[in-house]
């Protein structure tokens, strides 16, 4: 028994001797059973006991040398009371293979053993136990990785060379500064680091001979592993796109790998971890790589919209979150947190149109390299074609855009101008790849089997918004409604690029559809032909007979311009005269043609003289019909002008005072200096000017308008 003290213990002569004696009496066999009974009396009698006595009066120790060192004395304890049994087991092992013992053999006894002490010691380990050793691991973790640098020269590796990252230069000025070791975190000048390193070789010793080496380490060195890679990303690379992390990580995680061979014993006290470690190590190494992909992808995926905001500089956090993707399970989440990140961010009525189509666009580019199936592009940005649909705006800001009339969506003026663009026919949903069928590459599960893959996969920027509609004839005719708009309103438009824009329209498109574009711009160019040869006409005849002011039209062939508002306009005696003359000259240049003039559209170039200055302006026909009406008559009287309102006012309210009369004026009608012009008293005689007219009524201090005007 253990539990002898001071005895000397037999020699393996006397035991075999015994053990012979048992097998002549048949008793033999039950040997086992017998050893591993007493193993179990003893750990929950006594050895358990003892060891969680010494523990629970260390377990609350806050200096971690100490702890440590506590922490060996306790197992160094369990050791010491175990060596009897172990060496009893040596020898049955012995004896088993020898052929003296009948039962589970030598190595199902060894397993019964050792499962037998964790499920005695270890069934239910307490709180602060698990705290104290996770404590403790991540200390070690920090003192090998210390320990790693000072080897190296006291060059860190993860700042050789990034000293230009954010991360690696408050790293490496918070080292410097600190009067702390990065590694045990006691002054530098009491630094325990090289003891805090020979002591959990101990451990791990102590551990490995008892077989509890994963059963007490296991689940530290996941908290540990986990909390320090979570820690070091959210440092690192939160926030930081423009550069790929995974390689910096691999190396990294190859250094983790060396402490878990220090840890699990699996390197030689004096060389570094072997190319080719043992299980345990291949399996640690897994985990580790598994979970930082998943956190990584996690990271990443949380802030994907902000990636693809900033594409093309986020780039490399696309690649890097393709790579992890393609290493673990989490496409499901990337969905449904990027669609929730766009109908949260992006799809409201406080973004403007254009906002939404450039960010459709950068997850166009974004989302292709992430999944060339194009698949993720499809279901995630779903929600914001189907918006971009309920926005009045939204083909007028593509079309804007792909004629470069757009800073927001100025992308679109690029892939126009691409050479080989694809097909925006809505019926071609072959399935003709040009690849070679050993290059063919199935699309993910959650593909939309009703969708052609080979369109998906050739769909560009402007077909995939071309189809949000479904439809080009909605894009050609919102075309023709801006070039005629840029070409009757904006006249400085430049017409090689107009007809660089319909070329290109027309590859995409194809040539019938763009047929009335290419019509305007010939009216355009047939229009500046006209003039020139009625401008050179006017300047042959003499002096008196040229006209008072030019005319310039702007000749349509109504029948392929978009249809214009019909409204009418009375335009001065002179300016219908002056048209009528061109009108005139036109039928002789053009014989059996004649013109319908469109008074509201154009633009009318005037000085305008005011008190002090002339001002030259460019004004449309309906403005220079205003200002021309001023032109006919002389001063105009504050009053005069105001009738109209004093009008409206008695027609509403019936009848007012004076004194209302000249607040509401001040109120509605008259701002800033031309207040001073009019006082109370010239309303007055205005007002008593208009009685005596029979225009208004005065009785009892109000005016009124006479019935006969109600």
């Amino acid at each position: 028994s253990s539990r002898t003290s001071g005895a000397v213990p037999p020699k393996e002569e006397e035991l075999r001797a015994a053990v012979e004696v048992l097998r002549g009496h048949g008793l033999h066999s039950v040997l086992e059973e017998w050893f591993v009974e007493v193993l179990q009396t003893d750990l929950q009698a006594n050895i358990s006991l003892e060891f969680w006595n010494a523990i629970s009066q260390r377990e609350n120790c806050a200096d971690e040398p100490q702890c440590l060192l506590l922490l060996l004395d306790a197992f160094g304890l369990l050791e010491s009371r175990l060596d009897p049994y172990l060496r009893s087991l040596e020898l049955l092992e012995k004896w088993t293979r020898l052929g003296l013992l009948m039962g589970t053999g030598a190595q199902g006894l060894r397993e019964k053993v050792h499962t037998t002490l964790r499920g005695v010691l270890f069934f239910s380990t307490p709180r602060a136990f698990q705290e104290m050793i996770q404590r403790l691991y991540g200390r070690f973790l920090r003192v090998y990785m210390q320990s790693k640098r000072k080897g190296e020269g006291g060059t860190d590796p993860e700042l050789e060379g990034e000293l230009d990252s954010r991360y690696a230069r408050r790293r490496y000025y918070r080292l410097l500064q600190s009067p702390l070791c990065a590694g045990c975190g006691s002054d530098k000048q009491r630094c325990w680091c090289r003891q805090a390193l020979e002591q959990f070789h101990r451990l791990s010793q102590v551990l490995h001979r008892l077989s509890l080496l994963e059963r007490v380490s296991a689940e530290a060195v996941t908290s540990t592993l986990h909390q320090v890679t979570r820690e070091r990303m959210e440092d690192r690379c939160r926030g930081e796109y423009e550069r790929s992390f995974l390689r910096e990580f691999h190396k990294w995680i190859e250094r983790v790998v060396g402490w878990l061979g220090k840890v699990f014993l699996q390197d030689g006290p004096s060389r570094p971890a072997s190319p080719e470690p043992g299980t345990t190590l291949r399996r640690w190494r897994c985990h580790v790589q598994r979970f930082f992909y998943r956190i990584y992808a996690g990271l990443r995926i949380e802030e994907l919209f902000s990636i693809i905001r900033d594409f093309p500089d986020s780039r490399p956090a696309v690649e890097d979150l393709k790579y992890c993707l393609e290493r673990t399970d989490q496409r499901p989440q990337l969905l449904v947190s990027l669609k929730a990140a766009l109908e949260t961010r992006l799809l409201h009525p406080g973004v403007n149109t254009c906002d939404i189509i450039t960010l459709y666009i950068s997850a166009i580019k974004a989302l292709r390299v992430l999944d060339p199936s194009m698949v993720v592009l499809e279901v995630a940005c779903e929600p914001i074609r189907r918006y971009l649909r309920t926005r009045e705006d939204t083909v007028r800001q593509i079309v804007a855009g792909l004629t470069g009339d757009s800073d927001g969506t100025g992308d679109l003026a690029v892939e126009l101008s691409k050479t080989d663009p694809a097909s925006l026919e809505t019926g071609q949903d072959s399935e003709d790849d040009s690849g070679e069928p050993e290059d063919w590459v199935p699309d993910p599960v959650d593909a939309d089997p009703g969708k052609s893959s080979s369109k998906r996969r050739s769909s560009d920027i402007i077909s995939l918004l071309v189809s949000i509609y479904g439809s080009k004839d909605l894009f050609i005719n919102e075309y023709r409604s801006l070039l005629a708009d840029r070409l009757l309103h904006q006249f400085s438009f430049s017409p090689e690029r107009e007809i660089r824009n319909v070329e290109l329209l027309k590859l995409r498109f194809g040539e019938a559809p763009m047929h009335f574009c290419e019509v305007m711009l010939k009216d355009m160019a047939d229009s500046r032909r006209i003039n020139a040869n009625i401008r050179e006409e006017d300047e042959k005849r003499p002096a008196e007979e040229q006209p008072p002011f030019g005319v310039y039209a702007v000749i349509l062939s109504s029948e392929f311009w978009p249809p214009f508002k019909d409204e009418k306009l009375e335009v001065p005696e002179d300016i219908r005269e002056a048209l009528e003359v061109y009108c005139r000259k036109y039928e002789k240049l053009k014989a059996m043609r004649t013109l319908s003039w469109k008074h509201t559209l154009g633009l009318v170039t005037m000085d305008v003289e005011l008190a002090d200055r002339t001002l030259s302006v460019a004004v449309t026909p309906v403005q220079a019909v205003v200002l021309l009406y001023f032109q006919d008559q002389g001063p105009w009287l504050f009053p005069q002008l105001f009738w109209t309102y004093i009008q409206a006012m008695l027609t509403n309210l019936e009848s007012l005072s004076l004194e209302r009369i000249y607040s509401m004026l001040r109120m509605f009608v008259v701002t800033g200096p031309a207040l001073a012009e009019i006082d109370l008293q010239e309303l007055q005689g205005f007002l008593q000017r208009k009685v005596r007219d029979q225009q208004l009524v005065y009785s009892a201090g109000v005016y009124r308008l006479p019935k006969s005007c109600g």
